[in-house]
């Protein structure tokens, strides 16, 4: 992967990113999105925010190599704080996360957010503390897809701001529209997921030392929601 050909993964949250943007890529790595996004001529400006040191200074590197020093700004910065108020922000993108990391990144950063912005977000996990924060904040949840590549799974989410929105315990954990498509890939993520829960379950009975009941409780309860769910979608 490189800014010539993106992965496929990024290839759905290119996408997703509104024509026109003007782009904050946060967790950036080497910049190959907002790089390849503007040498498509999709987007208008961006900034690539990176705190590590070595992807900050790849995504430095890549931006250079591409002559895009004056409309991509690749800025060392935690989170959000990569977003200065001159920059007019109206998408903002985190790929390769866990859902619970995207989540605390939003909300050390809440003051950076116009409210204004598209939110595109692809993580790998911890999907429902992440969904519970846009519904909190008045985030609609405006589109919703699965992806499997290189054995992960990932949950493409796109929301942006609407006012009150409330979603079910169950919407939050399987995600609201991908509750309602139940394509093939969320069916098999979620089959693929229950197949590991049973295990875990099966590892535990099978422990030397007692599993703590509040633990086993956890999983079992996790596999009959996820069960009760593919039932239903048998149907």
């Amino acid at each position: 992967m490189n800014e010539h050909t993106l992965s496929a993964r990024l290839e759905r949250v290119a996408a997703r990113v509104p024509a026109g943007a003007r782009l904050a890529d946060i967790g950036s790595d080497h910049a190959y999105l907002p790089v390849a996004l503007m040498r498509r001529g999709l987007i208008e400006f961006a900034v690539a925010g990176e705190v590590a040191l070595t992807p900050f200074n790849a995504a430095l590197r890549t931006v250079r190599e591409n002559s895009f020093e004056t409309s991509i700004v690749v800025r060392h910065a935690d989170g959000l704080t990569a977003i200065e108020p001159r920059d007019r922000i109206d998408a903002i993108t985190m790929c390769g996360m866990g859902g619970e990391t995207i989540r605390d990144i939003l909300n050390r950063g809440r003051e950076r957010l116009s409210g204004q912005e598209a939110l595109i977000f692809q993580a790998n996990g911890g999907e429902p503390p992440l969904r519970q924060w846009l519904m909190d904040q008045g985030y609609r949840i405006v589109h919703e897809e699965v992806l499997h590549e290189h054995r992960f799974d990932y949950d493409l989410i796109v929301a942006e701001r609407s006012g009150p929105v409330t979603y079910s315990a169950e919407e939050l954990y399987f995600g609201p529209l991908l509750l309602k498509s139940r394509s093939p890939a969320f069916l098999l993520k979620w089959q693929r997921l229950l197949k590991r829960r049973q295990q875990t379950l099966e590892d535990f009975a099978r422990a030397r030392q007692p599993v703590p009941p509040d633990k086993v409780r956890a999983i079992v309860q996790e596999a009959e929601s996820i069960s009760a769910m593919l039932g239903a979608a048998a149907r």
